[in-house]
C-alpha cells in the first residue's frame, strides 16, 4: 500500500492567528440597504435573534437565521455581513469573501465590506486584488488618512514603490517629519533598496527623536543593508549602552546577531534577555522558535541554548508553550523518540496541556508508532473530545491498525467538530474514503473521493490520492491520467504527485513517459522511498528489462524489508 500525504490541519506551533473580523466592530445594521418592501417586522426579529445566537457562539443557528433573512430581504447587505463574520471565524475565508462580495454588491460604497474583503484578500496572499479593494475605499472615502497610509504600505509590499512613495509623500509635505508617513516612507525606501535615501529620512527623524529606539533599530537596519555591519553593531551597543535593560533594544540586538549568525555573542546576551521581566514572553517565544528553526550551531552552542530553554521553562512553569520549545528542537534534529520522551515527560507533569498532547500524537505519526497513537490517541481524543485533529489523529491510527469501524466513528466525530469548515471536512472525506479502500469498498472509496474533489476542487492532495486509486483499480485510466497531470502541472516537483503520474502513466501503457518520470524521481536526491524503486521495477519488467527491474525491487526490499511481495516478483522475473 502506497503511504500518502494528508495535509492534516493541526494547530500551528507558536503561531496564533485570528481572522480580520476578530478586530474589527461595527455598529449593528439591522435589514441594511433596502430598495424593495419586505416584512420589516419578521425580518428584524429574526436578525436579532441570528445575532444573538452569532454572540453566544451558535455560529451554525445564527447561519439558518440569517439564512431566512435573506430569503425575507434578498438586499440585506447587513445580513450578508454577519454571515461573512460567522464563516470567516471558522476559517471559511472561500464564502466569507461569497458573503462579504454580496454585501459589497448591495451597498458599494460601505467602507466595513471594502476593508473586510481587501483584508481576506491579503489573508490568501492576494495583494493585487487587496489593492484594488482600499483603493476604492480611499476613493469613496478620502478623507480617512488611514486607508491611505494603509494602501501606500500595500503598494510597498507588491513592489509598487512610486505610488508607494506618492502616498507617503503627499503626507509629509502635509505634516512635515512624522512617525506615521515618514517612517513608512523610510521602510519603503529600504524595500527598494535606496538606502542613501532612507539615511537621510531616518536621520531627520533622529534629529528630533535622538534616543528613540525604533528610528536607531532601522538607522542599523539601513547600515546592514549597506553591508556595514560593523556601524550596524555600533548603533546597537550604544542602544545597549544607554538602555540596557531595554526589552526592544535587547530584541533588535538578538534579531541581528541571530540573521548574522553571531551566535556566540547571541548566547551571551539571550539569558539576560530571558530574565527580563520587561520582555514579552511571546517574544521570547518567538525568538526561541527561530533559533529552533536555525539549528546550524556547534555542539557546543547547542548545549547553552538548551541551558538558555530550560531556564525559560523554569521561569514559566505554569505555560503550555514554553516547555515545548525543546521537543521541537528535537524534532528539527530528526531526533523523534527523544522528543516523544520529553513530550511524554511534560504530559505526566501537566496532562492539561493539549499542546503537548497534540505535538506527541503528531510525533507518533511521524515515526509510524501507529500502537502508541492509537493508546495515546483514545487518552486525547476522550480527554480534550472537542479538538478535530485529536479525532483525526486517533481515526488515523485506527485505519493503520485495521479497526476500520473504530476510523470511520472516530471521522463522524470530527466532521461534527468540522462544523462547515471546508478543510477539515476535507480531511475528514479523504481520510474516509481511504478506509473504504482498504475495506475493498471501492464504489464508496470513488463516490466519496468525488465528493472530496466537490467539497474543495484545488485541494491536489486529494485529487492525487483518487488518481492513484483509480490506476490501482485499473479504472477510469484516462481520467486518472488527466488528474495527475493536472496536479504535477500545478506543483512541479512533488515526487509524490509525480511517482503517482508516473504509476498511472504505466497502468496506460505509456512506458516510456512512466520510465522518464520515475528516473527523475529517484534522482531528485530527495529521501528515498521503496515505493519508488518498487514502481520502476514493475516499469522496466514491462520493457523486459528484467535484470534492472530485480536491481530496483532489491532496493526497495532494503529500504523497507516488508515488502516480502516483492520477492516472488524477483524470482519469476529471473525465469
Amino acid at each position: 500500500m502506497k503511504s500518502f500525504k494528508y495535509n492534516y490541519i493541526f494547530l500551528a506551533f507558536l503561531v496564533l492567528s485570528f481572522s480580520s473580523c476578530a478586530k474589527m466592530l461595527i455598529p449593528l445594521e439591522k435589514g441594511g440597504k433596502t430598495k424593495s418592501k419586505y416584512d420589516a417586522f419578521t425580518f428584524n426579529e429574526l436578525y436579532v435573534e441570528a445575532v444573538k445566537q452569532k454572540l453566544l457562539g451558535n455560529g451554525g443557528d445564527a447561519l439558518k437565521y440569517l439564512e431566512q433573512c435573506i430569503k425575507i430581504n434578498p438586499e440585506s447587505d447587513a445580513a450578508y455581513y454577519q454571515m461573512a463574520q460567522i464563516v470567516i471565524a471558522s476559517g471559511d475565508i472561500k464564502n466569507g469573501k461569497l458573503y462579504t462580495s454580496k454585501a459589497l454588491a448591495i451597498n458599494q460604497e460601505n467602507i466595513w465590506y471594502l476593508t473586510m474583503l481587501a483584508g481576506l484578500y491579503y489573508q490568501e496572499k492576494n495583494i493585487d486584488s487587496s489593492i484594488i479593494f482600499y483603493e476604492k475605499a480611499v476613493k469613496f472615502f478620502p478623507e480617512k488618512e488611514n486607508l491611505q497610509l494603509t494602501l501606500g504600505n500595500l503598494y510597498s509590499e507588491n513592489k509598487n514603490f512610486n505610488k508607494a512613495n506618492s502616498i507617503f509623500e503627499t503626507f509629509d509635505n502635509k505634516y512635515g517629519v512624522n512617525e506615521k508617513s515618514t517612517l513608512a516612507s523610510v521602510r519603503n525606501l529600504i524595500s527598494e533598496g535606496k538606502y542613501d535615501d532612507a539615511m537621510i529620512k531616518i536621520q531627520l527623524l533622529l534629529k528630533e527623536y535622538p534616543d528613540e529606539i525604533i528610528y536607531n533599530s532601522i538607522l542599523a537596519d539601513i547600515y546592514r543593508g549597506k553591508g556595514d555591519n560593523i556601524k550596524a553593531q555600533d548603533v546597537y551597543n550604544r542602544l545597549l549602552e544607554r538602555n540596557p535593560g531595554d526589552p526592544q533594544v535587547q530584541l533588535s540586538l538578538c534579531d541581528f546577531l541571530l540573521t548574522e549568525k553571531r551566535y556566540n555573542d547571541l548566547f551571551m546576551l539571550l539569558n539576560t534577555l530571558v530574565l527580563n521581566n520587561k520582555v514579552e514572553l511571546e517574544d521570547k517565544i518567538s525568538l526561541m522558535a527561530r533559533i529552533v528553526d536555525s539549528p546550524d550551531f556547534n555542539k557546543e552552542l547547542k548545549e547553552k541554548f538548551i541551558i538558555s530553554l530550560m531556564i525559560l521553562e523554569a521561569n514559566y512553569k505554569n505555560d503550555n508553550i514554553v516547555p515545548l520549545l525543546r521537543p521541537e528542537l528535537m524534532i528539527k534534529e530528526n531526533k523523534l523518540i527523544d522528543a516523544s520522551i520529553r513530550l511524554e515527560e511534560i504530559i505526566a507533569a501537566n496532562p492539561e496541556n493539549y499542546y503537548a498532547w497534540e505535538k506527541l500524537l503528531i510525533v507518533y505519526l511521524q515515526l509510524k508508532d501507529y500502537d502508541k497513537l492509537l493508546t495515546k490517541g483514545e487518552e486525547c481524543a476522550t480527554k480534550f473530545n472537542t479538538s478535530f485533529p485529536a479525532k483525526l489523529l486517533y481515526a488515523n491510527a485506527a485505519l493503520e491498525r485495521g479497526k476500520y469501524s473504530l476510523a470511520l466513528d472516530e471521522l463522524r466525530k470530527g466532521e461534527i467538530l468540522a462544523a462547515g469548515n471546508r478543510e477539515f471536512i476535507v480531511q475528514v472525506l479523504t481520510m474516509r474514503a481511504d478506509i473504504y479502500y482498504r475495506m475493498k469498498d471501492y464504489m464508496k472509496a470513488f463516490e466519496t473521493f468525488k465528493t472530496a474533489i466537490q467539497t474543495d476542487n484545488d485541494d491536489l492532495t486529494v485529487i492525487n490520492n483518487y488518481a492513484y486509486y483509480l490506476a490501482e483499480q485499473n479504472t477510469n485510466l484516462k481520467e486518472a491520467e488527466e488528474m495527475a497531470k493536472r496536479v504535477i502541472d500545478k506543483e512541479k516537483g512533488n515526487t509524490t504527485f509525480l511517482d503517482t503520474y508516473g504509476w498511472v502513466l504505466y497502468k496506460r501503457g505509456k512506458l516510456k513517459e512512466a520510465a522518464r518520470i520515475m528516473e527523475s524521481v529517484i534522482s531528485t536526491g530527495n529521501k528515498t522511498d521503496a515505493v519508488w524503486y518498487e514502481h520502476y521495477g514493475y516499469i522496466l519488467k514491462k520493457q523486459k528489462k528484467c535484470d534492472e527491474a530485480v536491481k530496483n525491487w532489491n532496493i526497495a526490499l532494503k529500504i523497507d524489508s516488508t515488502k516480502k511481495e516483492l520477492l516472488k516478483e524477483i524470482e519469476n522475473c529471473g525465469k
